[in-house]
């Protein structure tokens, strides 16, 4: 009897040991309290980064949102250009050429001497005739005066024929007085293009803060599951050396001492699976963020507060500068309703810009059909010095001032053919504008929907981390008492784990649902989660909505024709001196 009650006092004694030792390693994982933090390699140096600065500094190095810049600075470019059209227009010009051989030098030169009749007497430009002259000396001083005339020619040089050097200087003026409807329709596309740009610009921001928040909770989770990961790693060491010691004393079988060895070995992978998780989760945000890779960061914004984390975005997201946060227990706080019009959505605001677009394009291919009126003036200096600097003293004048009319009487169905690509484009833009508030209709359901079902699932989790954590304990006294067995502690243990795993999915999922909803009214419509059709059909009415410049630049082409056609009219019209 001895021997036995001693064998039982020692059983139950390591017991009691065994289960102080698993209560206190059980204790310690629920006073870890859901904070967040760096790889332990990089714990010393990290580098603290809250969620409202990853957001602010997303955008401030995103690569997308400078496109989005640059698309809002060429749309505002190409405004510019539409209303040129409408303003005056005023060019200069200064031309230089210098004449190598000309057809005048034979007028200049005169027609040589004949000497084959005898001496040739000099010319006489302005002959002397005596009073008391005969006819004979009469008829020859004119004769002299004839031969003055022929040998000195005629100077064309001071009108410019067969001048050596000629400089010109001009201007040219001209104003669109009528143009069908040309102008204005380009103002209107341009106008429409740089309002969908800046949605675009919105929405691009948008988006970078959804992903900025999926990517930073992606990494707080699994840091989360790395804790998890080795604390349950702990738990079994601890379980298979108080096995080992019961075994050496001969109370406990060898089937237990696998049992406790194999879960121990099992959870080992799991522990470097979950921390490749994590460093993957990491690089990933540091290249969201155009940070170091090899820079330490330290995660700061705690992962079960989804009501701050909302309204971090939401300040981000619309440039506040000051936002009101909530207190850790208030996780579930309702935010104020937001935006979930179909009719303010991103993707339909674009839609309906492009409809506009459309439309103003529509009306510029039309133009073409009617006349157009411009009026223009050319003024003109000229100077043809003999040497090669020129005496701006001494100059010709040339000022014209008139109009032109232009109309396409046959263009060979180009015209047509252009009315009807833009009436094409017209019809595409109203299809996509429909399309387009059917699928932010369905995103914007599905987007509530699933807000709700993070909502449901995050509080039923951590109630199932509560109920598990309170059987684990439970479990740890019948185990000590000797209840319970250690197949029923493992199992309390994986439930545990498993509870405090969900509880970390369902808080990013929480999260990252209530920063989509405070966003939806700038994202793109996601088609990820609306079924293959919605996806193709997507993809049509999120194409980049291209406008057709080519018509502004004809009609700046055909106002620069018109004004060449006559400033070189004006060249050969009334001279002033």
């Amino acid at each position: 009897m001895i021997p036995a009650f001693t064998r039982t006092t020692a059983r139950r004694a390591l017991g009691r040991s065994a289960a102080a030792l698993l209560l206190g390693v059980s204790s310690a994982l629920g006073a870890q309290q859901p904070t967040t933090s760096a790889p332990p390699a990089a714990a010393g140096a990290a580098r603290g980064l809250s969620l409202d600065e990853a957001i602010r500094l997303a955008a401030r190095e995103s690569e997308e949102l400078q496109v989005a810049r640059a698309g809002i600075a060429r749309a505002a470019g190409q405004l510019r250009q539409a209303r040129s059209l409408s303003l005056p227009q005023l060019n200069s010009s200064l031309s230089y050429a210098r004449t190598l051989r000309s057809q005048f030098s034979a007028l200049a030169g005169g027609s040589g001497r004949d000497t084959t009749k005898g001496p040739v007497l000099d010319p006489v430009c302005a002959p002397n005739i005596p009073a008391g002259a005969t006819q004979a000396q009469r008829d020859a001083a004119l004769a002299q005066a004839q031969s003055c005339a022929a040998a000195a020619g005629i100077d064309f040089s001071r009108v410019g024929f067969g001048a050596k050097n000629q400089y010109t200087f001009g201007l040219a003026f001209s104003q669109n007085v009528f143009s069908g409807g040309r102008n204005s329709g380009q103002q209107a596309a341009a106008s429409a293009g740089r309002r969908a740009a800046e949605v675009g610009f919105t929405a691009q921001r948008a988006q970078l803060a959804l992903d900025v928040t999926q990517a930073y909770f992606d990494a707080v989770l699994a840091d989360r599951l790395v804790e998890i990961a080795d604390t349950t790693l702990a738990q079994t060491d601890e379980l298979l050396r108080q096995t080992t010691l019961a075994r050496r004393v001969g109370n406990t079988s060898e089937f237990d001492l696998l049992r406790a060895t194999v879960s121990r070995d099992n959870q080992r992978p799991v522990v470097i699976q979950r921390r490749g998780d994590r460093d993957i989760a990491y690089l990933r945000l540091k290249q969201l963020l155009n940070l170091p890779l090899d820079e330490p960061v330290e995660l700061t914004t705690p992962i079960d507060q989804p009501a701050t984390i909302s309204r971090v975005i939401a300040a981000n997201a619309t440039n506040a500068s000051n936002a009101s946060f909530v207190s850790a227990a208030d996780t579930l706080t309702p935010l104020p309703a937001p935006d979930t019009a179909t009719a303010d959505r991103a993707p339909v605001r674009q839609s309906e810009e492009n409809v506009r677009a459309q439309e103003g394009l529509l009306r510029v291919a039309r133009a073409d059909r009617l006349p157009s009126l411009a009026i223009t003036s050319n003024y003109q200096r000229l100077f043809f010095p003999n040497n090669f600097a020129p005496n701006l003293s001494q100059y010709s004048e040339n000022w014209t001032i008139g109009g032109s009319v232009g109309l396409s009487l046959f263009s060979g169905g180009r015209v047509t053919g252009q009315i009807e690509v833009a009436r094409a484009n017209l019809d595409e833009a109203r299809a996509q504008l429909q399309l387009s508030r059917e699928l932010a209709a369905l995103d914007t359901r599905v987007a509530l929907n699933q807000l709700a079902q993070a909502e449901a699932a995050f509080a039923a989790s951590r109630g199932t981390a509560g109920q598990a954590r309170r059987a684990y304990s439970i479990d740890q006294i019948r185990y000590r008492e000797g209840i319970s067995t250690q197949t029923d502690l493992t199992q309390s243990r994986l439930l545990l784990e498993q509870a405090e795993a969900n509880r970390a999915l369902t808080a990013r999922d929480l999260a990252v649902a209530r920063a989509r909803l405070a966003l939806i009214r700038d994202l793109p419509i996601n088609t990820a989660a609306l079924g293959a059709a919605a996806q193709r059909a997507g993809a049509q009415a999120q194409q980049p909505q291209q406008q057709q410049q080519q018509p502004s630049t004809q009609q700046q082409q055909r106002a620069q024709s018109a004004a060449a056609g006559t400033t070189g009219a004006g060249q050969f019209g009334s001279t002033t001196p």
